[in-house]
């Protein structure tokens, strides 16, 4: 009996030692984890600053065109978006009245003719008798006066005869310049007043890009070193562009202002109202570290990033100053110098000269 209970202890103490053995190994493989970590090499660069706006293809020229008489529009033979060649044949007013004034004007210059005739005829027949002393020199002159008030009349009406021949064909609206049209100012049936703007036309020889930009951001487009214009319909190609007109004034709803972008090196795939991504880029003073946003951890309230040691495959804590925070990167200033290796990925997780192993992406 005793013998058994000695051998239940003996059991007991086996076992508890294991235990305590097995625990002890377990904390120390815990201390000398060794973690995978995506690290990145330090390249000190000049600070290009970029921003980014949304813009649109206009077309720079632009023509507004509207009758040259006022009337009721008849027909239309245009659509927003179509092609016109010069010359092309835009709308038409009803020509009823403009018919009538130029039979007023032409039955106007056969009374003047007939006036002048007449008034010609009346000249040389008192000239006659003036020679032969029947008539005096002033009832010569009178004749002689109303010869020069007929031909002032005959040109008179001659000139209005014309006017009026124009006028009949302002009947017609043509295009001057080829183009598109980009907006619709008028109906059938719609009646308009001489000079009224009812049709837009934007000439597509030279475009431009429009973009909105706000009052704080206006100094970085004014002095941008270098403006890059891209579809969205093909966002890996970028044209030249370069800031040719800054509003001088504030939109009244937006509070923005509007910017005319030339581009420099247009082709065919450029048409008007397509959507385009504008990079403003900016030169900085600034010598800075672009590193993920994922490199940086606080330590006591400061930034800080972790360095990489090839020699002894440790980490190190390294405090930085930050310039600017990015959208997926930042930008350092001080506190890490080129060829640093600093960790990108698992920075929370590690701790004072941990020993880490670098996975195959490591961005050397």
């Amino acid at each position: 009996m005793k013998t058994m209970k000695k051998n239940s202890i003996l059991i007991f103490i086996l076992a508890l030692s294991f235990g305590l053995l097995s625990a002890c190994t377990k904390k120390e493989e815990a201390k000398t984890v060794i973690r995978p970590v995506l690290t990145q090499k330090v390249k000190i660069q000049e600070n290009w600053q970029q921003a980014t706006y949304a813009g649109e293809i206009k077309a720079r020229y632009k023509m507004a065109l509207g009758f040259r008489i006022g009337g009721k529009i008849v027909e239309r033979f245009i659509e927003v978006g179509d092609v016109v060649k010069p010359g092309a044949l835009l709308a038409k007013l009803d020509p009823d009245d403009s018919k009538l004034q130029l039979m007023q004007a032409s039955g106007g210059l056969e009374e003047a003719k007939s006036e002048q005739r007449k008034a010609q005829l009346d000249l040389k027949r008192y000239t006659k008798l003036f020679k032969d002393k029947m008539i005096s020199a002033d009832e010569h002159l009178r004749f002689s006066n109303s010869l020069d008030i007929a031909n002032a009349k005959y040109t008179q009406a001659k000139a209005h005869l014309e006017v009026t021949r124009n006028q009949s064909s302002y009947t017609h609206l043509y295009a001057d310049e080829g183009g598109v049209i980009t907006s619709l100012e008028m109906e059938v049936g719609q009646v308009v007043v001489p000079g009224q703007t009812v049709v837009n036309l934007a000439l597509p020889e030279e475009k431009e890009v429009i973009i909105a930009v706000a009052e704080s951001r206006l100094d970085e487009v004014r002095h941008a070193d270098e403006v890059k214009i891209s579809l969205w319909i093909d966002p890996k190609r970028f044209y030249k562009g370069k800031i040719r007109e800054i509003s001088p004034g504030a939109d009244p709803v937006t509070r923005t202002y509007k910017v005319k972008i030339s581009l420099l090196d247009m082709d065919d795939q450029v048409q008007l109202g397509m959507t385009t991504t504008v990079l403003i880029i900016q030169k900085k003073k600034e010598m800075v570290a672009k590193l993920p946003l994922t490199s940086i951890f606080q330590k006591d309230g400061k930034p800080a990033v972790w360095i990489f040691s090839p020699q002894n495959s440790q980490v190190r804590r390294q405090a930085v100053d930050i310039l600017e925070y990015q959208f997926d990167s930042v930008l350092i200033q001080s506190g890490i110098a080129e060829g640093d290796i600093v960790v990108t990925a698992g920075v929370h997780k590690l701790h004072e000269e941990q020993t880490v192993r670098l996975l195959e992406k490591a961005q050397w």
